[in-house]
């Protein structure tokens, strides 16, 4: 199937949108892991992809990146279905690197600056300086964190696991601060108290499908209730 023709059978694109989701399929074997998910997420928008584990948030994610192929449903990213333009517009922090922890930083910054053509070396080399981190330090030695890219829509699975309270502040101030109305932000969390202050739109992922879609003022008026207290009800953790 070309493109254009899958693009039209998903209907039509919506310009403000980055990313569109529509009916979305996915199965391991006999066990279905995605059952129908559809959803939108408007350019400028920090969106977070709620849920227990093994609810389908990584596999969503991988999808979008174009690492999983979609049994079934549509999926445009700017008008894009997955594939060598959506991957140049589209970052993605896996929750479990791909990189060698024996790397040095520097030699991080380098392989980005090669792979990507979007990468801002400069902006990298600010976030080291403001964590005083050193370009000579190894991956194995330090916390998970985040690279520089200029990107359209950006994937976060987990993006402050197992990163201290202090770098856990720097993140979301950097993620705050170098997103702007052209791009969006796509997070998965099982950290809601500590983010949920950052975020536009909330999504809540239940056995492979949506159960609440909405934005947060709306949902936390109609509830009476913060997301993080919301989703521990929703889930009874």
């Amino acid at each position: 199937m070309s493109e254009n023709n899958a693009i039209m059978q998903g209907g039509s694109v919506t310009e403000s949108c980055v990313l569109q989701i529509s009916d979305l399929h996915k199965s391991y074997g006999s066990h279905p892991a995605l059952e129908g998910v559809s959803f939108s997420i408007p350019r400028g928008k920090i969106v977070g992809l709620l849920g227990p584990n093994g609810c389908g948030k990584s596999t969503i994610m991988k999808m979008i990146s174009g690492l999983l192929p979609a049994d079934n449903g549509s999926i445009l990213i700017d008008g894009h279905l997955p594939g060598l333009v959506s991957k140049s517009i589209v970052s993605y922090l896996p929750e479990r690197t791909y990189l060698n922890d024996w790397m040095k930083v520097s030699e991080v910054l380098q392989f980005f600056s090669d792979f990507y053509a979007d990468f801002d070396l400069e902006r990298a080399q600010q976030m080291l300086a403001d964590l005083h981190l050193s370009p000579n330090t190894r991956l194995k030695t330090m916390s998970k964190g985040t690279m520089s890219r200029r990107a359209q829509l950006y994937l976060l699975d987990e993006p402050i696991g197992g990163v201290d309270p202090a770098a856990r502040e720097y993140i979301l101030n950097t993620i705050l601060k170098n997103f702007d109305e052209s791009s969006s932000i796509l997070i998965t969390t099982h950290l809601i108290q500590d983010v949920e202050a950052i975020f536009d739109q909330v999504l809540f992922l239940n056995q492979g499908k949506i159960v609440i879609d909405g934005e947060v003022d709306e949902i936390r008026q109609q509830h009476g209730k913060s997301i993080d207290r919301l989703f521990r009800e929703v889930f009874k953790c």
